[in-house]
């Protein structure tokens, strides 16, 4: 399970020790036991890069505030609930920069603020890295970070069947039915994930929920035409696929069906039920 960062703290110094184990490119763990739990410390590159551009990015955001604060005339009430408002839209980028401001009341109030430069180079060299804790002991630590992972995996599982396959509970009260419902929602979530392995490899950065949506708008429609005899034409015909459309089926090796041939039914019908009567 994962771990606050805090128990980082605690347990830096008895990491440092411990040997990077390379998991795969750009991922590496520690393995650290104590008395309690196992501890494994995962460094990921790509991870660096995310979250750093998303304290940067909160962090503009609240300097910026606390700059258009410094330049209005508010009282020290107004001021400490502004501040309170844009730290709490800062996050945890609040915490790198210190802020001062009157501690008595007055007329007007204004604020100072300074970087933190301490508390960032910690956090720079946090970022990336994450805190796993486990009861397994004999397993090695980049097989208890790749139970972590599927564990990840599972969730996204569920919550692609919960939205992009919008499947909900249904009270069923006979076994059959049951077990028919769990079927048609392995099955449909089985074909999701055809289509998704099919678009990682064909076409990258497309998502299953994204084929669907575009696909909804081409639709099948049946036109009825009645006949001189008492006899009616049906025609099943599907719209014509747009160029995003094509686009996709081209990317995923599909092509569409012909166009299904028109049928009789009325007719076919009354004759069959003539026959019989005979």
């Amino acid at each position: 399970m994962g771990t606050p960062k805090g128990r980082l703290t605690k347990l830096e110094q008895a990491f440092l020790n411990q040997p990077w184990a390379k998991v795969r490119d750009g991922v590496q763990v520690k393995r650290l036991a104590t008395e309690e739990d196992v501890y494994v410390l995962a460094h990921s590159d790509a991870r660096i890069g995310k979250e750093r551009a998303m304290r940067r990015k909160r962090l503009r955001r609240y300097v910026e505030r606390l700059k258009a604060l410094q330049g209005q005339s508010l009282t020290r009430d107004q001021l400490l609930m502004k501040l309170g408002a844009a730290k709490h839209d800062a996050g945890r980028a609040a915490s790198l920069v210190k802020v001062t401001w009157p501690k008595e009341a007055a007329r007007t109030a204004s604020l100072e603020f300074n970087l933190d430069r301490e508390r960032l180079r910690q956090v720079r060299r946090r970022e990336g890295r994450y805190l796993l804790r486990t009861n397994l002991t004999a397993q090695q630590p980049s097989v208890r970070w790749t139970f972590y992972i599927q564990l990840t995996e599972v969730e996204q599982a569920f919550k692609e069947i919960k939205h992009d396959l919008a499947i909900r509970p249904i009270f069923h009260k006979t076994e059959a039915r049951i077990e028919a419902h769990i079927f048609v929602a392995l099955l449909a979530y089985c074909l999701q994930v055809t289509l998704k392995a099919k678009l990682r490899r064909l076409a990258g950065g497309t998502t299953p929920r994204e084929v669907i949506a575009k696909f909804k708008t081409m639709q099948m429609v049946d036109l009825h035409l009645p006949t001189t005899d008492g006899r009616e034409l049906t025609l099943s015909r599907y719209t014509q696929p747009e160029a995003e459309h094509r686009m996709l089926l081209n990317q995923l090796g599909l092509t569409l069906p012909s166009q299904p041939p028109p049928k009789i039914t009325a007719a076919q019908a009354q004759q069959t039920t003539a026959e019989l009567a005979l």
